[in-house]
C-alpha cells in the first residue's frame, strides 16, 4: 500500500483548523502530520483526511449526521478514528477536533521513548 501524503496546502489547513486548541503539539509522520496532546494522538492528517480520535458515542454521532471517511485506509482503518475532509468547513470540523481534543486529553499521558543504546 502506498502512503498518501498531503498537499501543502492540506498541511497548511491542518494547521490553521488546529491554530486555537490550547495545550497541543503537531509533529511530522510519516510525511503526514499528527497531533497530540500528552504524547497522546488526537488528530491526524493523512493525505487529505483529517483523522480525529473520538469517544464511542462521538463517532456515532459523527458517523451518522454526515459521510466520513476511513482515517489512513479502508483496508486497516484506524481504530478510534473517524476522517474528514481536511479541506471542508472549519465550521464543520472545529467542534469535532475540540471533541476529539477534550477525549484524549483523559488519557494518562503518554511517558517519553527512551534512547536505544547504540551498538
Amino acid at each position: 500500500m502506498e502512503m498518501a501524503k498531503p498537499t501543502e496546502a492540506d498541511k497548511e489547513q491542518f494547521r490553521s483548523l488546529l491554530a486555537a486548541l490550547p495545550g497541543i503539539e503537531i509533529k511530522p509522520m510519516f510525511g503526514n502530520l499528527g497531533a497530540f496532546v500528552n504524547g497522546n494522538m488526537f488528530a491526524g492528517l493523512y493525505g487529505s483526511t483529517l483523522g480525529v480520535k473520538l469517544t464511542e458515542a462521538d463517532r456515532d454521532e459523527l458517523m451518522a449526521s454526515r459521510e466520513t471517511l476511513p482515517f489512513i485506509s479502508a483496508e486497516r482503518p484506524m481504530g478510534g478514528y473517524a476522517g474528514l475532509p481536511v479541506q471542508g468547513s472549519p465550521e464543520e470540523i472545529e467542534p469535532w477536533l475540540a471533541r476529539a481534543l477534550a477525549h484524549v486529553a483523559e488519557l494518562p499521558p503518554k511517558a517519553p521513548k527512551t534512547a536505544k543504546p547504540k551498538k
